[in-house]
């Protein structure tokens, strides 16, 4: 018992002589504890110009501008268009778009008919031959009246939005040799359409994005 006592005290000794606090201790300064060290006083440094967290770097700006190495607004859209995205660009259209934008582009929203500034519909020769980076752009940084949605929509879905607006101009504009059968039924037994009340939309305001 002896020789065992003494073997579990010498194991004890070796064991708090490892438990050092000279990590815990050092000298550190912690997050936004003042500083004597630099001329503001702040222990937390700028970053460097230029730094970009890492998987954030958005060198294509096809991807993530809508513009072209020429500077100007890209005519295709630089993701694969299929029939996933364009129902999830319908749905974030829905959601985001539609309020004032309207469910068909028309620009007659719900917003817009409770006395918010209409905005242009997107069927509009103006937009129709506008290139398809022109809608990223202005999801992305805003435009006129129309705030911006970077923070709101990811890039992705900025581009699945902007699929479905081509969506919608298509629908209206669409050969008839081109629809299926039953379509060319419902086409020719639908009524007439009735006249926008509030007219084609506002003009494109001066300095419009080309």
């Amino acid at each position: 018992m002896r020789r065992a006592l003494v073997l579990l005290l010498a194991l004890s000794s070796l064991a708090a002589a490892g438990c050092r606090q000279g990590m815990f201790n050092q000298q550190k300064l912690k997050p936004l504890r003042p500083s004597a060290l630099w001329d503001d006083g702040s222990s937390a440094r700028p970053l460097p110009a230029g730094t970009v967290p890492r998987g954030f770097l958005r060198a294509d700006r096809a991807t993530f501008a809508g513009q072209g190495p020429d500077g100007k607004f890209v005519t295709e859209i630089p993701v694969k268009v299929t029939r996933e995205l364009l129902l999830r660009g319908q749905e974030r259209y829905n959601i985001f778009c539609s309020p004032c934008h309207g469910r068909t582009g028309d620009g007659l929203g719900m917003i817009v008919q409770r006395g918010f500034k209409r905005p242009s519909s997107f069927h509009v020769e103006r937009l129709r031959s506008e290139r398809i980076g022109y809608f990223f752009d202005v999801m992305t940084n805003g435009f006129v009246q129309m705030s911006p949605y970077s923070s709101q929509v990811s890039v992705e879905d900025r581009w699945a939005i902007a699929a479905y607006v081509r969506t919608l101009q298509l629908s209206r504009d669409v050969p008839v040799a081109l629809l299926a059968d039953h379509d060319v039924k419902e086409l020719e037994n639908a009524p007439a359409a009735s006249t926008d009340p509030l007219g084609p939309g506002p003009a494109a305001p001066q300095g419009t994005p080309k």
